[in-house]
């Protein structure tokens, strides 16, 4: 059973954060993703290429050279291969490199070439340095995000950097790509951070211009201001999730709490909450969270446990739904989301730097001859294993 993107041809550029996380959802789903390794890559972060580097699983890799002018040749004739090009660099290094979307779109006019950024490819911070809580604070959204008598809180970098760019890339490739199966020409996906975090921010948008959404944090329905959609601390020093937002919610947390229904009314004023949110915090602190957990287990109370890393792995909902996998000893999530048709394949680890060279390079049509050359150029680098295969 062929999976969903089978057949698809994507070249990635290495690079980190949300184009690989773009590229890792398009092979999860069974494009055929071959890494583009620079010939000597900077050992900044040690876990990258190997069976670590979640976010590299499911490809195959080719080392290439590309400040050759031969290399940058040498990809140009896989990129007129291919049906999508993904890469994450500054505005202009792909320029530098002899691979702008103008030189590619005319060897390939059928080419989907997704560009990956921070900032965007114009604008004024174009050419600017930043990372995901740069790209976040710019927004208003970081803004958002913490206590009210606290600082923004700093969220991983989920929001910027996978939500708002990694899958906004993917869903930008397989748009664009739809678009040229459906008999249209290859184009640019100009996915930026600050787009997509924009984007992701949607409907406090709307609620902020229907007067629903004041401009301080923590005061708010959804970001904790509200005691009803927050956060509490047990006895054990373990924490719950407590999000009856809805009022036939909410009255199960009433009932099983034995709280005032007179007193917990569920109302909307926010002037009321920080007493409340405290009468529940005094009560949760009194108890383990697990004492807490079995007392709404079944119900439509909204209220769950805040699981650490290893509990969420081991919890039975997880384990039904198989929503991790093991790949070579390192647990990771599956890939989602789920096709009832074309389900995605195990995936598997992190391709070595170099590892797929020849293989790749033939698989896509390049001559023996120009690989021959390559090679004995250094053009091309073969990881330690591929290299014995070949000489054996």
């Amino acid at each position: 059973m062929s999976a969903t993107l089978q057949g698809l041809r994507i070249i990635e550029m290495v690079g980190l954060g949300p184009a690989p996380f773009a590229a890792m959802m398009l092979a999860d789903h069974g494009a055929e993703v071959v890494r583009i390794h620079p010939a000597k890559r900077k050992a900044d972060f040690p876990l990258l290429d190997t069976r670590f580097d979640v976010l590299a699983r499911g490809r195959k890799s080719l080392a290439v050279d590309l400040r050759a002018p031969a290399g940058s040749e040498l990809l140009l004739e896989l990129i007129s291969n291919a049906d999508g090009l993904i890469e994450g660099f500054r505005p202009g290094v792909m320029e530098r490199l002899g691979l702008s979307p103008e030189v590619c779109l005319a060897r390939n006019p059928k080419l989907v070439y997704g560009r990956m950024t921070g900032w965007g490819q114009t604008g004024p911070l174009a050419n600017q340095v930043g990372h995901d809580l740069n790209y976040l604070g710019i927004t208003g959204a970081l803004h958002a995000i913490g206590p009210a008598d606290g600082p923004p809180t700093v969220p991983l970098n989920y929001v910027a950097d996978f939500g708002g760019g990694g899958m906004l890339l993917a869903f930008g490739m397989v748009a664009a790509l739809l678009a040229v199966r459906g008999g249209g020409s290859g184009q640019v996906v100009d996915a930026a951070m600050t787009d997509g975090v924009g984007l992701l921010s949607s409907m406090f948008w709307g609620f902020r211009a229907g007067g629903a959404w004041p401009n301080g944090r923590g005061q708010n329905l959804l970001d904790g201001g509200a005691y009803f959609y927050a956060t509490y601390a047990c006895a054990d020093g373990r924490y719950l999730a407590v999000a009856c937002v809805e009022k036939r919610f909410h009255d199960i947390l009433v009932e099983r709490l034995a709280l005032e229904p007179e007193e917990f009314t569920h109302d909307r004023q926010p002037a009321r909450w920080p007493s409340l949110r405290q009468k529940l915090a005094e009560l949760f602190a009194t108890k383990p969270r697990d004492h807490w957990v079995s007392l709404f287990e079944g119900t439509d109370g909204c209220v769950t446990p805040i699981l650490d890393w290893s509990e969420a792995v081991a919890h039975p909902h997880a384990t039904r739904r198989n929503a991790f996998v093991d790949v070579e000893g390192v647990i990771q999530p599956a890939p989602a989301p789920r096709f009832s048709a074309t389900p995605a394949p195990m995936p598997t680890a992190a391709p070595r730097a170099g590892a797929h060279s020849l293989e790749t390079l033939h698989a896509w049509g390049v001559s023996a001859r120009r690989i021959s050359d390559a090679l004995a150029q250094g053009v091309i680098v073969q990881a330690e294993s591929e290299a014995s295969h070949s000489e054996a």
